[in-house]
């Protein structure tokens, strides 16, 4: 078994947050009231809106911002995005859809393999951070991906980035890595 051999690995999306504009000042007292499915939060300005399908929490603020999480695609990101638009729109404000933008997507990917952490942290000083006293996984950053990976002994791996394709790059380029560090079966 080498590391250039094609391995299918699973990466399994777990949250997808974005952000999109309503173009208009929302009343977040006559939300609360009238939507469905609404939290206020009146000593933060906040209103939380949770959609049924897909399962995307949203925070709205009066500004006209709205941050939605939860979802496990960038497609149902947008698709929750413009639902929650649509809602409040039958709440009656001129809501206009833009600036969509996927702001973080987060994933997790397990290993064949057990890992190494001191070994690897030691072959990847730079990169790589690894303090088993506050935390179990090492922290691995990517900055040209901008991507966050969370490496445990098990094999599990965590993954942060701006987008799926950057966490999908991600769990490719740190493959060869965590391979020369696997523990060996007996």
């Amino acid at each position: 078994m080498d590391a250039e051999s094609d391995v299918a690995l699973d990466i399994i999306i777990t949250n997808v947050v974005c952000v999109f504009r309503t173009r208009c000042h929302l009343n977040l007292r006559k939300i609360a009231l009238e939507g469905a499915n609404v939290i206020y939060k009146r000593d933060v300005g906040k209103v939380l809106m949770k959609l049924r399908k897909p399962r995307i929490t949203a925070t709205i603020w009066s500004s006209g911002k709205v941050i939605c999480t939860g979802a496990t695609s960038e497609e149902e990101a947008k698709f929750g995005a413009r639902r929650l638009a649509r809602s409040l729109q039958k709440l009656g404000f001129q809501v206009i859809f833009t600036d969509f933008k996927v702001v973080n997507v987060l994933a997790v990917c397990n290993m064949p393999f057990e890992i190494r952490l001191p070994e690897f942290t030691k072959s990847n000083r730079p990169h790589a951070s690894y303090e088993p006293e506050l935390h179990p996984a090492v922290c691995y950053r990517i900055k040209s991906l901008r991507a966050t990976l969370q490496i445990f002994s098990t094999g599990s791996i965590t993954v942060t980035g701006p987008n799926v394709k950057a966490v999908a790059t991600a769990v490719e380029q740190i493959y060869p890595f965590v391979f020369e560090s696997r523990k060996e079966i007996l």
